[in-house]
């Protein structure tokens, strides 16, 4: 079987820091080499595999201004579809814009899709649905207007995270800075629920960052520690008492959530979008509506088990896990396809 992985550019896969769907992508492709398949990584050329690279971007275009992101994504999706017949299937975790080409070659290809960016985008998903594979990463996050052969939750490696059974006193906010995913709601947790709150992530949001949360950060109650790298947000996570995630949108999933879990740190998160798929309600954290009922949570962190914590995001969020369950998926398309 020769896979290819179509990874995104924004950022290099794996990603130094942000990169959510990088990531994923990564995860997909080691662990497919680890079972001894032949994976092509299409990807930026400072990309990390143990398969083969394939590139036309040496780096990343948000990390080179210079990089016009539509002509350099134009040069690296066509560079997989100008060798499609050398592969069994394609892997697209690139969003919509591969799927105009499903109907000029005649290798299979699934497409994860990582979450809706805007309603406005389906229409080019259902025109391709009769001739294209769809997995949706959440049950949460399935159009009713597409048909979906499969969900497969993202998987982590879970040497990456270690299991802290002793955690520190801070609640943690981990993720973009961004209005829909609630840096300024956690502050505001924090302050009612009389902790410290470390916050750390992307400014995606400048404006947002400027006017709600940097006039709040005092570096002591409240400290901004920027966007950690994968040593630190291992700290981080681990060193944890709780992870605060309260989203004002439809999450299709939260990797942060699954992470924070394999450290064995539970979660509190608004009851949106997946969460109710990936926290197991008052064992591994639990789901709330507002901030006052996030605040009072905190207060019962210590009847959540931690080592339990551990268990449950292994058992569904692993690298392990989300392999097997797309090798299921390629098996099930190269058998209709025979």
């Amino acid at each position: 079987m020769k896979i290819a992985i179509l990874s995104p550019i924004a950022w290099r896969t794996p990603p130094v820091k942000y990169g959510p769907w990088e990531q994923v992508a990564s995860g997909i492709a080691e662990g497919l080499i680890e079972k001894g398949i032949d994976v092509t990584l299409f990807a930026t050329g400072n990309s990390l595999t143990k398969g083969k690279l394939q590139y036309v971007s040496e780096t990343a275009y948000a990390e080179n201004t210079d990089m016009d992101p539509k002509v350099w994504e134009c040069l690296h999706i066509s560079n997989l579809m100008e060798q499609a017949g050398d592969f069994d299937l394609i892997h697209n975790n690139f969003d919509f814009l591969p799927l105009s080409y499903s109907r000029l070659i005649k290798t299979p290809m699934v497409t994860t899709i990582h979450g809706f960016s805007s309603p406005k985008i389906i229409p080019v998903y259902k025109k391709y649905n009769a001739d294209n594979f769809y997995v949706s990463i959440s049950n949460s996050d399935r159009s009713s207007e597409l048909d979906y052969i499969a969900t497969v939750y993202n998987g982590i490696n879970t040497d990456e995270f270690t299991f802290n059974p002793a955690p520190k006193d801070y609640l943690l906010f981990f993720g973009r800075i961004h209005p829909e995913k609630g840096a300024y709601e956690s502050i505001q947790i924090a302050k009612k629920a009389g902790r410290k709150l470390i916050i750390s992530g992307l400014i995606q949001d400048q404006e947002y960052f400027e006017n709600k949360v940097k006039p709040l950060i005092n570096n002591d109650d409240i400290v901004y520690v920027g966007n950690s790298g994968k040593m630190e947000r291992d700290k981080l996570l681990g060193e944890a008492f709780a992870l605060l995630h309260p989203i004002s949108f439809n999450e299709p999933f939260g990797l942060s959530v699954a992470e924070a879990m394999l450290c064995g740190t539970p979660v509190i998160a608004f009851n949106r979008g997946s969460m109710p798929e990936l926290i197991d309600d008052t064992k591994t954290g639990f789901l709330v509506n507002t901030i006052d009922e996030a605040a009072t949570a905190v207060n019962s962190i210590k009847t959540i088990d931690r080592n339990y914590c551990r268990v449950w995001a292994v058992s569904k969020f692993s690298r392990k896990k989300m392999v097997e369950g797309y090798l299921e998926v390629y098996n099930r398309i190269l058998n209709l396809r025979k």
